[in-house]
């Protein structure tokens, strides 16, 4: 099977041995949280026997730095929104509220919409480029059989990983030590956000996760994550050994 192929009934490639999606409410920790200044939100931190830096976050946009919003979805509690057009993504919370992070989107041409769910999730993940990716930067054979984790890893500190009807869409929610990439085009489709912004979105997501990835929510949007051509390459070639499967 294509496995660019996410939405529109085209099949993805599937992993193997996977079951089936479960249509249920996610369990997720929906209440409202407090933030501290992102001085502490951003500050260097040790996780997992790896070393992430501070991010210098007053050379980021405060718009793209987490915070408490207003849902402007309408979605329930405990679903992902990403809206590509704004560089933003929303894990909705309780009380018409959402937590707000910065990301950063896909290259001209790589870009892509539609629905999903967080079937899997893994901390410090193994990333494999693909085929289509080594192909395209031959330099990346070396790691043919998997990077190995750390700080300079492109999926970085976690990878939540999205299934469509039980297949693989190869495509990520992940941290990336690329700072300075979020609010901007510059990853091959998939989802990037900041390190110490993914651990945050990781410990929220504890089931099953719907995930709806919009152009805009602001531009007549179809919030129903109606059909789209899928145009992106994915950038990873499969969920890890030891991820966790939400259930």
């Amino acid at each position: 099977m294509d496995r660019r192929a996410f939405l529109g009934g085209v099949g993805a490639l599937g992993l193997a041995g996977t079951l089936p999606a479960v249509a249920q409410t996610p369990r997720s920790n929906t209440t409202v949280p407090t933030f501290a200044g992102p001085a502490t939100l951003y500050a260097a931190v040790t996780d997992g026997g790896h070393n992430l830096p501070a991010i210098p976050y007053e050379k980021i946009d405060k718009r793209f730095l987490r915070q408490v919003v207003i849902d402007p979805s309408l979605s329930k509690p405990g679903t992902i929104v990403v809206d590509a057009t704004a560089k933003f993504l929303y894990f909705v919370v309780d009380d018409g509220k959402a937590i707000r992070y910065g990301v950063s989107l896909g290259k001209a041409g790589f870009e892509w919409t539609g629905k999903a769910n967080v079937e899997y999730k893994k901390a410090w993940p193994v990333w494999t480029p693909p085929p289509e990716m080594i192909e395209r930067k031959p330099e990346l054979a070396q790691y043919a059989n998997g990077m190995p984790p750390g700080p300079k890893s492109p999926l970085g500190a976690r990878a939540l990983y999205l299934f469509r009807d039980g297949k693989d869409t190869m495509y990520r929610l992940h941290g990336t030590p690329e700072w300075s990439s979020i609010g901007k085009n510059a990853s091959s489709g998939c989802v990037r956000m900041l390190n110490q912004d993914v651990i945050d979105l990781y410990s929220r997501v504890t089931g099953p996760t719907p995930v709806n990835v919009v152009h805009s929510m602001y531009l007549g949007a179809n919030m129903s994550g109606g059909p789209s051509s899928p145009t992106t390459e994915p950038i990873d070639a499969g969920v890890p050994e030891g991820a966790e499967r939400l259930e």
